[in-house]
């Protein structure tokens, strides 16, 4: 069984090679598809020296992971956020739970970085919504790539595409989280928010996203953007 690992970034210098690296020594046979919307801090170059493989398209995570599912050769497709941290152990967990006919997919269970209590919230809040069935692309999302192609793959939204993979996943069922090992990723875009403001911030976007409103103005309505202030993707 083949892995593709598809990472899309956006100025992710300081950490594409690491992050390469690891995925790389946890497993030397995956694929790994770095999907790129623009950078300009080198990040193309790092990511071809640590032996990836770079396409490019036009900026937005959506339309990045969609690319870089398209072209992707191998059995299971891995959606890996540039920001995420791979744990050892990781490809071993995902062979374990993909080689059941059952399971179609699912997730790792995220702890967030920072050993603060705001951290610790995070990590908190995420498992209370992942009991419910929810998780998001941080949490690194895997899927056969066959039910991939029958689910219709991801739309290239600009915002909650990562979402509705994941309902469409759910409605076929067989999914799954990998509790162990964990996957990490970083606080820094919840950096300076209230617990409150990022709940109802939550609550907003799902309700705008079930009432069907446009991503045009989702974005400029609700979308708060790390990415445009941290330079993330």
């Amino acid at each position: 069984m083949r892995f593709s690992v598809i990472i899309p970034t956006l100025n992710e210098a300081p950490r594409i090679s690491g992050l390469v690296a690891r995925v790389r020594e946890d497993n030397p046979d995956c694929e790994i598809i770095i999907v790129d919307g623009g950078s300009t801090d080198g990040t193309v170059e790092l990511s071809a020296d640590s032996g990836a493989r770079v396409l490019h398209t036009a900026r937005g995570r959506g339309r990045q992971l969609a690319h870089g599912a398209e072209r992707a050769r191998g059995d299971v497709l891995v959606f890996l956020h540039a920001d995420t941290v791979w744990p050892a152990g990781a490809f071993a967990a995902l062979h374990r739970e993909s080689e059941s006919p059952d399971v179609i997919g699912g997730n790792f269970r995220l702890v967030f970085d920072g050993g603060t209590r705001f951290a610790d919230w995070l990590t908190g809040f995420y498992a209370w919504f992942r009991g419910k069935g929810l998780y998001y692309g941080d949490s690194v999302i895997f899927v056969r790539r066959d039910i991939y192609q029958a689910l219709g793959g991801i739309r290239p939204m600009p915002v909650m595409e990562d979402f509705d993979l994941r309902l469409r996943m759910e409605r076929h069922g067989g999914t799954v989280c990998i509790q162990e090992p964990p996957v990490v990723t970083s606080s820094r875009r919840f950096k300076n928010r209230h617990p409150a403001a990022i709940f109802m911030h939550w609550l907003l976007v799902h309700g705008l996203y079930y009432a069907g409103m446009s991503n045009g103005r989702f974005i400029s309505w609700v979308y708060d953007s790390e990415r445009r202030r941290t330079a993330d993707s």
